[in-house]
C-alpha cells in the first residue's frame, strides 16, 4: 500500500486528489495539508511514501517545504503538482529535491502512475518534461567559462565511461528503453548501470541525477 500526504492550499484540489486516489486498491491518503510547514509536521508524523506538493501555498511554500523534508533524511519522496507554465520554482522545487513533477491538468491515469513511479524509485515521471523544464530555467545555475565537464567533481570521479556516458543521455530525457536501443546493450544492463551511477554519484534517484548532469555540465540547454 503507498501512503501519500496531499499538499496544497486549494481545498476542492485536495478533494479531486483525494478521490482519485482512494479509489485506487494499493494507495491511502494519510493527511491532507494546505501549506508547507503543516506538510513537513504531516511528514514527520506520518512518513508517508509521496508527497504531493504544490508550490504556491500561503506561508511557507512548496520548495522550501521540500528542501526542509530532504533535508531531515525522510524516506518521503515529494513529486511537485505544478501549472509549469505559471511556476517559473519548478525548477528549484527539482533542485531542493524532488522527485518528479507533474502539472496539474494531467490526466488521472498520469497522476497515479507518476506516484507509483515515485513510489517505486523510478522518479522520472516525463523524462522530456524534466528536460524541457530544466533547459526554460538553465539560467539557475551558475555561469562556467567553459562548457567541459569537470573532471575533479567527486560525483563523476568514480564513474566508468560507460556510466559517464549513460548518465549524459539521462540528463538528456532518454528512458531505459531508449537508452538500451540507441547504445545496443540490454535494458536489464541499463538498469544495472543506472542504479550504480546513483549509488557512486550519491544521487538520490533518477531527476536528481538530471540535476547532476546540468550541474556538472554533462548536459548544456539544446
Amino acid at each position: 500500500m503507498t501512503t501519500v500526504l496531499i499538499a496544497d492550499d486549494q481545498p476542492m484540489q485536495r478533494f479531486g486528489f483525494r478521490m482519485l486516489l482512494e479509489s485506487q486498491d494499493d494507495m491511502t491518503v494519510v493527511g491532507e495539508a494546505g501549506n508547507g510547514t503543516e506538510a513537513i509536521r504531516l511528514v514527520d508524523r506520518h512518513h508517508p511514501d509521496v508527497a504531493l506538493m504544490d508550490i504556491r501555498m500561503p506561508g511557507l511554500d512548496g520548495i522550501e517545504a521540500t528542501r526542509r523534508i530532504i533535508a531531515t533524511g525522510a524516506r518521503t519522496r515529494v513529486l511537485i503538482v505544478t501549472t509549469f507554465d505559471l511556476d517559473e520554482y519548478a525548477y528549484d522545487g527539482l533542485r531542493a529535491g524532488a522527485s518528479g513533477f507533474l502539472v496539474k491538468d494531467a490526466q488521472p491515469e498520469e497522476l497515479l502512475a507518476g506516484i507509483r513511479a515515485v513510489a517505486s524509485g523510478d522518479a522520472v515521471v516525463a523524462p522530456s518534461l524534466t528536460r524541457r523544464l530544466l533547459d526554460a530555467y538553465i539560467h539557475h545555475l551558475p555561469a562556467s567559462p567553459t562548457a567541459e565537464p569537470h573532471p575533479e567533481d567527486p560525483r563523476l570521479a568514480s564513474l566508468t565511461e560507460r556510466e559517464r556516458e549513460i548518465l549524459t543521455v539521462i540528463g538528456q530525457g532518454w528512458t531505459n528503453t531508449e537508452i538500451a536501443e540507441r547504445l545496443h546493450l540490454a535494458e536489464s544492463t541499463v538498469k544495472t548501470h543506472v542504479g550504480r551511477i546513483l549509488a557512486k554519484t550519491g544521487a538520490r534517484d533518477r531527476v536528481q541525477a538530471v540535476i547532476l548532469a546540468y550541474d556538472t555540465q554533462l548536459v548544456t540547454p539544446a
